[in-house]
Parts: C-alpha cells; sequence; structure tokens
C-alpha cells in the first residue's frame, strides 16, 4: 500500500471507514468474528488471519468452522502462549520468527507466511484478553501498523460491546499464578474455629423408665405425648382377658385344695391313713395359693400406673395398642417439663474434636430463627446405629436457660477447638482417603 499516493489515500481511507463500519454494523459475536478475519483482507492483503479470544482461535480467515486439532490452528495457539508468557503480545506489532521457540519457528514455514503482524485485544483496564494473527508474504509498513493499531480499538469495542461479560484472558504469568498459589497456601493456614451441624432432640433429664411389667399385648393407651399425669394415675392397660381366667381358675383350684385339706383333718382322729394325708394335701393347698397370689399379681400388672409427678413422654399410642410386648420392655417415661436436656447424633464423618464444655446452638425445626444456647456435658467413646442406619456418636448436653418443650426436634451446631482452614475443609476427603487405601 503507498499511502503517498493521493488517490491511493483516499481510497485506502474510504476502505479503512467502511471497515470500521462493517465491524459496528456486526449483530452478533459470530458475524464479528467472520467480519474480524476476512473483511480487511482487501485493505491489508494478508494470506490469511487467525481470531484469538482466551487463547483459542475463534475464527480463521475463509474458514466458516474452525478445526481445534487443525495443525494450523494449533501453531498459532501454541505460539500465541509462548509470546504471551514473554510479555510479548501488550502491544501491536510486527512479530519476528526470532521471538518464537524452535519448533514454531520450524512450523511457521509451512504453516503461515513469515511476515506476522498481531494485533492485540484490550478490555476497558488495557488487558489483553485477545488478538487477531495477521500474516503475509510482504513486510508490514508503518502506515499500515498505524491503521491496525486504530482498528484494533474499534475491534476490542465491538466485542466488548457485543460480549458484555468480562472475557478470560489468554494466561496468567508464572510470577501471578506462583503468587496466586501462595496467597491460596497462606489462607489454608488461617485459623478458624471448626464447627458441625448434627440432628438433636430434646429429651428429659432424670426421667423415670415405665417399663413393661409382663409379657403381653398392650390392650390402650390412657394418656397422650407429654400429658400432666400425677401419682398413681391409670396409664396403659394390657390385654387381661386370659389373665381374669388363669386368676379364676387358680381361685377354683385352690377352693378345691382347701376343701379336700379340711375334709381329711376332720377324719383324721378316726381314719389313721387320712392322717398320713394331712401333710401332703396341706403342701398342696399351699402351692395353689401361690399360683393364685401369682395370678392375681399378673392381673394387677395389667393396669400401669404412673410412678410419680410429670409428663408422659413417647412417640405415639398407636404405635404400642395392639402391639405384643416382652417384660422389661421400654413403654414411655414419666419426666418434670422443667428438667430437660439436649441429645445429639453426631455422624461418624462429621465427627471432630469436642470436649467437655464445648459450646453447642440448637435451632428447632418449629422455631428455626430462635437459638437456644447449651454446653457439650458427655459424649460416647463408642459409635452407634442409629434409626436412620447410620453410625454416630451420642452426645449429651445441658442447657444454659429454660429448655424447650421436651420431644423437640432440630439441629445442633457444635463448636470446637480451632485449627487450620484447609484441615478443616478438607477433613472429609481426607478421612474417605484413609478408609479407602489404609493410610
Amino acid at each position: 500500500m503507498n499511502a503517498a499516493a493521493p488517490g491511493i489515500a483516499e481510497r485506502v481511507f474510504a476502505q479503512f471507514l467502511d471497515l470500521e463500519r462493517q465491524t459496528r454494523a456486526a449483530k452478533d459475536i459470530d458475524q464479528l468474528a467472520y467480519s474480524l478475519v476476512n473483511d480487511g483482507q482487501a485493505l491489508f492483503s494478508f494470506r490469511h488471519a487467525a481470531l484469538l479470544i482466551a487463547g483459542k482461535v475463534r475464527a480463521v480467515t475463509g474458514v466458516s468452522m474452525v478445526e481445534p486439532n487443525a495443525p494450523f490452528v494449533a501453531f498459532v495457539e501454541h505460539a500465541v502462549a509462548d509470546l504471551f508468557k514473554k510479555n510479548q503480545l501488550n502491544q501491536p506489532g510486527s512479530v519476528a520468527i526470532e521471538q518464537l521457540g524452535g519448533q514454531d519457528q520450524a512450523e511457521v514455514q509451512a504453516l503461515s507466511a513469515t511476515q506476522v503482524f498481531w494485533l492485540p485485544l484490550l478490555d476497558r483496564k488495557g488487558l489483553v484478553f485477545g488478538g487477531l494473527w495477521l500474516a503475509r508474504e510482504q513486510a508490514w509498513t508503518q502506515p499500515e501498523q498505524m491503521l491496525l493499531a486504530r482498528l484494533g480499538d474499534t475491534y476490542s469495542h465491538a466485542w466488548l460491546a457485543l460480549q458484555p461479560r468480562k472475557p478470560w484472558r489468554l494466561h496468567w504469568s508464572g510470577k501471578k499464578q506462583l503468587a496466586l498459589v501462595g496467597v491460596l497456601l497462606l489462607c489454608l493456614l488461617i485459623p478458624v474455629r471448626q464447627s458441625v451441624l448434627a440432628p438433636a432432640e430434646v429429651v428429659p433429664l432424670g426421667g423415670r423408665v415405665v417399663a413393661a411389667p409382663l409379657d403381653g399385648v398392650i390392650a390402650e393407651f390412657l394418656v397422650k405425648p407429654n400429658q400432666p399425669v400425677k401419682t398413681g394415675d391409670l396409664l396403659l392397660r394390657f390385654e387381661s382377658t386370659t389373665l381374669k381366667a388363669q386368676a379364676d381358675v387358680a381361685e377354683r383350684t385352690l377352693g378345691v385344695a382347701e376343701a379336700e385339706l379340711k375334709a381329711n383333718a376332720q377324719r383324721a382322729f378316726a381314719d389313721a391313713e387320712s392322717s398320713s394325708r394331712i401333710d401332703l394335701l396341706a403342701a398342696r393347698a399351699e402351692q395353689k395359693r401361690a399360683e393364685r397370689d401369682y395370678a392375681r399379681e399378673l392381673l394387677k400388672r395389667s393396669e400401669v400406673r404412673a410412678e410419680r409427678d410429670g409428663i408422659a413422654v413417647f412417640a405415639d399410642a398407636e404405635r404400642w395398642t395392639g402391639k405384643p410386648v416382652q417384660t422389661g420392655e421400654r413403654l414411655l417415661d414419666i419426666a418434670d417439663p422443667t428438667q430437660a436436656e439436649l441429645r445429639i447424633e453426631l455422624a461418624v464423618g462429621d465427627a471432630i474434636e469436642l470436649e467437655p464444655g464445648a459450646k453447642v446452638a440448637l435451632f428447632l425445626d418449629s422455631d428455626p430463627l430462635h437459638r437456644y444456647e447449651a454446653t457439650l456435658e458427655r459424649a460416647a467413646y463408642e459409635a452407634q446405629p442409629t434409626a436412620a442406619g447410620q453410625l454416630a456418636y451420642r452426645l449429651d448436653a445441658s442447657f444454659s436457660e429454660a429448655p424447650p418443650r421436651i420431644g423437640l426436634r432440630g439441629t445442633a451446631k457444635l463448636f470446637g477447638e480451632r485449627a487450620p482452614v484447609g484441615l478443616y475443609l478438607l477433613r472429609r476427603p481426607l478421612a474417605a482417603l484413609r478408609q479407602s487405601v489404609g493410610l
């Protein structure tokens, strides 16, 4: 291009203005990318151009769709990445072959023209996010380089306008990468207070367990969950039909034995044989009396009464009604509503170092905005399976103030000792790795 000739200069200026107009007229990113690598060919006579965004070729001259594995594409991406590491792509200008790596110097002859001009695309902060690789056989003149530098501003503005989000830049320099890694490592060493979440329930403190006094079937519950009861109040009844029948039979059998003993005692004065049987009949009568008393005791046990004042603590009466139970099986608790503690099930995978006296915060499911303060009192040494089949440690905590209603459930947040944030964040992956590989 000879910019000194007046006619040529006017034509070049007209082409330049039309090129800017076409750039601004692009309606989307794809149309703009095609324009950047093709429309300037008539003005600057480049053999081929490649548009790179964030280190990847986005468009190539005369190609409708870029093949990522094409030799020219791979060469340009590698050469640009190498030059970027050397901080040689921040300004527009010619790229000397000597600036390229050994492999790129060998490939530039076969894959690209030897006269290369790099036109960077800059964001609003002046940082490179992409650029144009322009190649031809003739050297780039000073007027051409000036026009291209002006076009670079137009291209950058148009790209940012169609893609308002901040584009990713090519790469960070090695020093910046090392600095970032150092900062991250230092951040991982910052001590933070460990915390963990676990399901929890408000349970009675020092409650009286009501266990099944006999083997049988529960006929009915006469109290409801959390109902106040007094000493002697009837709580539940067992099915007593069989027990009543056994008591009646024992009573009649005792009557027969006593009648037989009495008759033989009256004949003992005259009948030696009757006298010899008195001791045997007396022992039999005593045995039948014991059987009668036992049957009466079982019948009496079929009605379970409260042994203290408090509230009846159990889940659901329907769960027990009609169900056979064994002697000693736990049915419910009688507890003081003002005396309660917090029971926590901490999953083994979430376990952190906790000492007695650790702070605990409870958030009830029924009132998640209210915080109840508690203090850890005891922690189980051995994990046990929960109702959900999960291994968990049982923890008990005492409330700092008036406890909520017994039976309420929620989520407990437990606060442990301080530890590096890296260890705190990676404790689960490290535990899983240790379990899987045995380290």
